[in-house]
């Protein structure tokens, strides 16, 4: 089977809705389908997310990566988030991953961002073997720290 992905706008919020459900309840979240549409449309309205979707030949959604743009002082340059990676079940293991994070690599050529960042659940083996083998490299000089508000 082949698959396209490409670069969506507003006009796709249906097909990114579908996936991003999936994808909370992949997480433990419950399937919010109103909230996460109203999330996703003020990111995408406001150009606040930059969201590729893999479709199959007859246009079904497979899967989408999400990205926010962000900067570095200490590098003085633009870094792309890579936030949020999903394949719907059926589909994984045939690439698609890969190529959305290609999406992803993409878009920081074309910014002439400094780097793609990205985080991952420590027991995810598969993804950390994905991401090792397209270059990305496990930070070992700084931890990561959160505080909800």
């Amino acid at each position: 089977m082949t698959w396209t992905t490409r670069g969506i706008s507003i006009e796709q919020l249906d097909d990114l809705v579908h996936l991003f459900d999936q994808y909370m309840v992949f997480y433990g979240k419950e399937s919010q389908p109103q909230k996460y549409r109203d999330y996703l449309q003020q990111r995408l309205s406001q150009n606040e997310a930059h969201v590729y979707i893999a479709y199959d030949p007859d246009n079904r959604p497979l899967g989408f990566v999400l990205n926010y743009l962000s900067f570095s002082s200490v590098s003085l340059g633009k870094v792309v988030i890579l936030n949020d990676l999903f394949v719907i079940e059926s589909h994984r293991k045939k690439g698609i991953a890969n190529q959305l994070i290609h999406c992803s690599i993409g878009l920081a050529l074309e910014i002439n961002a400094i780097r793609v960042d990205l985080g991952t659940a420590q027991d995810n083996y598969s993804a950390q073997a994905l991401y090792k083998k397209l270059g990305f490299i496990r930070d070992t000089q700084f931890f990561s720290y959160s505080l909800s508000t």
